[in-house]
């Protein structure tokens, strides 16, 4: 989860009151927080209802917040370790079918990106690591940088990062690692400096592409927001809400072209050309706004990260009785 720090180190979830208005808890609801993360969004449903959160999260350190949950709210709260694109598998598991709402908060949390040791951020020298699930076997960041080919390597860059001048930054790494493998974030970072100078008009660091593109080849983030989207309508009741916040087009893009298929709005194209809707399939989400939700001026200027994020909800139509 992406979230608001203050100097108090009190960490907010990012459009908290746009995501309750969307989800709109209720007594004796079932909800699922597939991003854990702070619990900001947890803690935040079970204080506006008489329900219970299924809280899913891949970071072994989210279990340390979440036994203070377990303490506070009892059986309403209930941990899950994993990733959430299994929701499905995670939920049966405990005995749950369907719930009536499901939140994702999609990218790294500021907790993750402000510990060094986890090497997300080139703000800090870590580790170039940027697995969110530190205990996993999972390639690291250093591993992609250090292993992978020139054309592979600039590919990650382009299409997760979506930076230009992937090709220069490969070569570079390529040349570099020759002589010494890549260990640390800083090291990374100038050398994407020293090919990719920051012209007076850039608002970001030349490194920034590049880091987001690694991260997100090492966690499938991708992947694992597919996964996640295609099950909603299994895990959902009739009526339940799916609200996802993005924070970059790779995301929310995924997000928009999967709830517009499944509510039936796509264009409908000219009379040129065929139509893209089939009328004849029956929608499965309804959409809550035709238009991504931004978050408000005041939350931007509180909190910088928050700039990019992007709501879109769907509430889950009438069950099909063939739909399992």
């Amino acid at each position: 989860m992406t979230a608001l720090q203050t100097s108090s180190d009190t960490h907010y979830p990012v459009m908290l009151p746009e995501v309750l208005a969307a989800l709109s808890p209720k007594d004796g609801g079932v909800y699922v927080d597939g991003t854990f993360g702070a619990g900001g969004y947890t803690r935040a449903i079970l204080d506006s209802a008489n329900c219970t959160v299924y809280a899913i999260d891949r970071d072994d350190n989210a279990r340390i917040t979440a036994d203070g949950f377990d303490d506070e709210y009892g059986d309403r709260f209930n941990f899950l370790r994993g990733c959430f694109g299994d929701v499905k598998s995670l939920l049966r598991a405990v005995g749950v079918e369907r719930v009536d709402g499901f939140v994702l908060d999609v990218g790294v949390s500021s907790m993750q990106i402000d510990e060094a040791e986890r090497g997300f951020s080139f703000r800090f020298d870590g580790p170039l690591d940027m697995r969110m699930d530190m205990k996993s076997d999972g390639q690291t960041a250093a591993d992609i940088v250090n292993t992978y080919d020139q054309d592979a390597l600039a590919n990650v860059i382009y299409e997760y990062g979506d930076e230009r001048k992937s090709r220069r930054i490969a070569r570079k790494i390529i040349e570099l690692r020759e002589e010494k493998p890549f260990e640390r974030t800083l090291e990374l970072a100038d050398a994407i400096r020293s090919v990719v100078p920051r012209a007076p008009k850039d608002k970001i660091d030349p490194a920034t592409r590049t880091f987001q593109a690694l991260r997100i080849a090492v966690n499938d983030e991708l992947g694992e927001l597919d996964r996640a989207l295609d099950v909603s309508e299994d895990i959902l009741s009739e009526d339940g809400r799916l609200v996802v916040v993005a924070f970059h087009s790779l995301e929310d893009g995924r997000v928009k072209r999967f709830l517009k298929e499944k509510s039936n709005t796509q264009a409908k194209g000219s009379r040129h050309l065929p139509q893209s809707v089939n009328s004849d399939v029956e929608p499965i989400f309804t959409l809550i706004s035709r238009k991504a939700v931004k978050p408000s001026d005041k939350e931007i200027s509180e909190n910088p990260r928050s700039r990019s994020a992007r709501l879109r909800a769907g509430i889950r139509c009438p069950l099909n009785e063939g739909r399992t």
